[in-house]
Formats: C-alpha cells, sequence, structure tokens
C-alpha cells in the first residue's frame, strides 16, 4: 500500500451523506462534478480549498443517513486521501472501501487532530502522525484483502484484475 500526506479538514459528529454531497446534486454520476459540490452544506470553501492528498477528520459517525455511493466518491474525487474518524456508518465505510478512499477509526487522533494540521498516514502499518504537533497515533490497519481492494482503486478494478 501506501502513505498519504496532507493538510486537515476537520468537522464533528454526525457528518450525513446529505452534507458530504447535497441530494440537489444527485443528478450526475460524473465524479468531477460531485466534487464540486462536495462537503459544501457544511463548509461552503472546502471544494474551493481542497488539495489532493488532503485529509478529513472527524469525530462518530461520519457518514450517516442515506446509503449513497455519491458521498464516497465525492470525497474522493475532490483529491482526499482518507478520512480519519471515530466510527463511520457501516454502509458508509463499505461503500468507500469500494470505491478505494481509505478510511481509519482511531479515537485518538480524532481527538487530537486540528484543523490545519499537517498529517501523514502510513496504511501498512495504521500510523497516523500529526506532523503539526509532532504526535502520532495507532490507527486500525487494513487488513490484506482491504489493501488490494483500495490499492485497485475500488473493487470494480480489483475483480477485473483477477
Amino acid at each position: 500500500m501506501k502513505t498519504a500526506k496532507g493538510t486537515v479538514f476537520r468537522y464533528g459528529d454526525n457528518v450525513d451523506t446529505d452534507v458530504i454531497i447535497p441530494a440537489r446534486y444527485l443528478n450526475t454520476t460524473d465524479a468531477g462534478e460531485l466534487a464540486k459540490h462536495c462537503m459544501e452544506d457544511i463548509d461552503k470553501e472546502f471544494a474551493s480549498k481542497v488539495k489532493a492528498g488532503d485529509i478529513i477528520v472527524a469525530d462518530k459517525n461520519f457518514g450517516c443517513g442515506s446509503s449513497r455511493e455519491h458521498a464516497p466518491i465525492a470525497i474522493k474525487a475532490s483529491g482526499v486521501s482518507c478520512v480519519i474518524a471515530r466510527s463511520f456508518a457501516r454502509i458508509f465505510y463499505r461503500n468507500s472501501i469500494n470505491i478505494g478512499l481509505p478510511i481509519i477509526e482511531c479515537d485518538e487522533a480524532a481527538d487530537a487532530i486540528k484543523n490545519g494540521d499537517v498529517v501523514s498516514i502510513d496504511f501498512d502499518t495504521g500510523i497516523i502522525t500529526d506532523e503539526t504537533t509532532g504526535s502520532s497515533f495507532k490507527g486500525q490497519a487494513f487488513p490484506p484483502f482491504m489493501q488490494k481492494i483500495i490499492d485497485s482503486e475500488g473493487l470494480i478494478n480489483y475483480i477485473n484484475s483477477k
């Protein structure tokens, strides 16, 4: 697998799929178009400020609400390299892995990492390092089969490569 490093966009509890990608934009499946509206109902400046490699950190129940696959697609297409949270809604978690968006649960990282911090992640070990403060946290590393799906940029690509 790989590593990621980027600037953090920080959010709280219960960030639902309706604020990740508002329903008014669900008439398209174009990832680039979805990315233009990612997070706009919770953070109007997200789409204009996010850069490739940046990281979202949130509290509990990230991705709750409807089971739309558009939500992780919008996040990934916006350039986000990983989402770190205390916990994820089950369907969002599965949809994220299915489209190749790395997500990591880690209470300690969610507690300590602040908006604007620069964070690096080693996906093989699950080690999250807040480069701004020098603190490190142990997140859940992906099992090998999930690493292969993420490395393939999603489940469909993984299956097609077999």
